[in-house]
């Protein structure tokens, strides 16, 4: 009886694991639907203020905002910046001798930085493919301190009458800074030029790296290490609102406490701030306060996914040096700032900032924000991604049952071929085209635009454009029959391991992402998992291959850029709207040559093949 007993408890044990298996396999599509559109609502529900928590001061140094500002110099700023303005057009570019003289009149260290970089196509923009110039910075040396730290306020050298106003108030800063005795780090001034390619310069001579090929000289003058920075932007004289920009390369964000402090003192003195552009709400609970939040959350998501830095603050973050960019809009009309109480904040920011005992650590450094006044932290935006991060583990596990089940017979008994187990062979050649038709959407559009110009009528700029979009539709054309060039018709099980492998894939490429910058992750989260759940040989071939194409991220970008501009109030035509998308894609490629973005190679040496994957498995048979 006991061998009996034994068998009939295995028998049932396999028989309990095959009804759990069909059960999965049966309620698979629909928790996988449920979880995507609960990703979704939860994202969603991320700007209603329930959801969100309020800023607040985490470090205990800037936790009070009992500093008495006394800048009283605006209209003397304003006027030095309209004499900044005559001598930049009287020399064409940066003034250099008029900045050192100025600098040093205000009792400042003052020194110089050249620069020169060759960009490896021509700046659509800009029109620029040699780029020459030279950055001017003064040091302000701490009276009561070794020296070991600094701070720094930069305003770029804009091209026309742009940013000359922030010039004049940087050099009015310098000048009242200068006859204050308490300051205990040293405070940089720089005026860099060529705006992110001269600050890049100044950053990698600053702290002796060089990780971009690009070629400047030695800096003669050094503070202490950088605890943190602001960048200011103003270019009229009449400002209405600051707007705060955080989002620096590579999706990376500033400590919170940085725009709680902007936000404190900006209440403090009464200065209309903005964030995306948007303007404080008051009522949250309403149906157009909760949509401006959403507007305010998505257009930093986007900004945050483009991996590209959104002001001269974007490089410091790469230094862990906390910064963000301080924007001067004029358009509120109702509001007016003047440049003595802009004077006043920055005054009030750089006072608590000096009184910091070590760098800003306390508070967030991963946050959205749907307004100043309050953010999302990453403990309650992550479920979202991981809802939808958990569709492809069930399709995984599905995928495995359904490979671990033995292979049926035929009535003679013999192995079903198509069931049968695939080679190797079969399965690695996919993956191998298409990484290799990733690399050369990679390399192929910067190393082969010389000869696209010679036989085409197009610009340097077009024809790296245009090789990436002719590399990345030929692949279409290329992964999904090898397999059968090599090894024969692919099998039932063939397409199941492939996709398997495909899908295990995706979700370390999208949690990996995420981590880094879960704008990015999640964004591509949103078109490439319903992909990767539902393509199998089987489906209608026209509408879901046509289904696949809107999808792949080439599409993403293009729908991205459209929503952007429609979050902007800025809605565009198609032709427009296409223009600024090709513009959108020779500026990753050159933001990853110039800063080390890595959006680009991420998305064609990782996301693009492994889309291809699921392109090929659609056409298995």
């Amino acid at each position: 009886m006991k061998p009996r007993d034994e068998g009939s408890s295995l028998s049932g044990l396999l028989r309990y694991r095959g009804q759990q298996d069909g059960l999965l396999t049966r309620l698979n599509a629909p928790i996988c639907a449920v979880c995507y559109f609960a990703g979704v609502a939860w994202f969603m529900g991320l700007a209603f203020e329930p959801f969100t928590l309020r800023t607040y001061m985490s470090e205990n140094a800037m936790g009070s905002t009992m500093v008495e500002e006394r800048f009283p110099s605006g209209e003397r700023a304003l006027a030095t910046g309209r004499e900044f303005a005559a001598h930049k057009k009287r020399v064409g570019g940066m003034p250099v001798d008029w900045l050192v003289k100025t600098m040093q009149a205000r009792g400042l260290e003052v020194f110089t930085q050249s620069f020169s970089r060759t960009l490896p196509f021509p700046d659509e923009n800009k029109e620029r493919f040699m780029v020459k110039g030279t950055n001017v910075y003064g040091i302000l040396r701490a009276p009561r301190a070794p020296r070991t730290e600094a701070l720094v306020l930069s305003a770029p050298c804009s091209p026309g009458d742009n940013n000359n106003q922030a010039v004049g108030l940087l050099l009015g800063l310098a000048h009242y800074f200068r006859n204050q005795i308490f300051w205990a780090k040293d405070i940089i001034f720089l005026v860099n030029e060529h705006d992110l390619i001269g600050m890049q310069a100044w950053l990698e001579g600053y702290h002796h790296t060089n990780t971009t090929g690009m070629d400047w000289s030695p800096l003669q003058g050094r503070g202490g290490s950088i605890q943190a920075a602001l960048s200011l932007e103003l270019s009229s004289d009449v400002i209405t609102s600051l707007d705060i920009v955080l989002e620096g390369l590579n999706g990376q964000l500033p400590n919170l406490d940085l725009a709680n402090l902007f936000y404190a003192f900006c209440q403090k003195i009464g200065v209309l701030c903005t964030i995306q552009g948007k303007l404080q709400r008051s009522d949250w609970d309403s149906v157009s306060g909760y949509s401006q939040a959403v507007q305010t959350m998505m257009l930093m998501v986007l900004k945050q996914a483009s991996g590209r830095p959104w002001g001269d603050h974007g490089l410091f973050l790469r230094y862990h040096i906390e910064a963000a960019t301080i924007t001067g809009i004029n358009s509120f009309r109702q509001y007016k700032t003047d440049t003595t109480t802009i004077g006043r904040l920055l005054e009030g920011m750089y006072r608590k900032l000096n009184n910091l005992l070590e760098r800003l650590h306390q508070s967030y450094f991963f946050y959205l924000m749907p307004s100043l006044s309050h953010f999302v932290s990453i403990g309650y935006y992550m479920p979202a991604f991981g809802l939808l991060a958990v569709i492809l583990l069930l399709r995984a596990l599905d995928l495995w049952v359904q490979l671990s089940a033995p292979p049926p017979r035929t009535e003679d008994g013999i192995v079903d071929v198509e069931q049968s187990s695939p080679g190797l062979l079969s399965v690695l050649t996919p993956l191998v085209i298409s990484h290799l038709t990733g690399a050369a959407l990679y390399m192929l559009p910067i190393r082969f635009q010389d000869m696209a110009v010679e036989h085409f009528p197009v610009s340097e700029t077009e024809a790296v454009v245009l090789t990436a979009i002719a590399v990345y539709t030929a692949g279409l054309a290329l992964p999904h029959n090898t397999h059968r060039l090599l090894s024969g018709e692919g099998t039932e099980q063939g397409w199941r391991v492939l996709k398997l492998v495909a899908v295990l894939y995706l979700a370390v490429l999208l949690g990996c992402t995420a981590l880094i910058n879960f704008s990015l992750g999640f964004i591509l989260a949103l078109s490439l998992v319903p992909v990767a759940a539902f393509v199998t040989p089987h489906v209608p071939k026209v509408l879901s291959a046509f289904v696949l194409v809107i999808l792949s991220p080439a599409c993403t970008l293009l729908f991205s850029v459209f929503f952007f501009q429609e979050l902007q109030e800025m809605p565009v035509s198609f032709q427009d709207g296409w223009l600024l998308y090709l513009s959108v894609i020779s500026q990753g490629i050159l933001d990853h040559s110039l800063y080390g973005s890595l959006v680009y190679p991420l998305i064609a040496l990782l996301i693009y093949p492994c889309w291809l994957l699921f392109w090929n498995i659609l056409f298995w048979k």
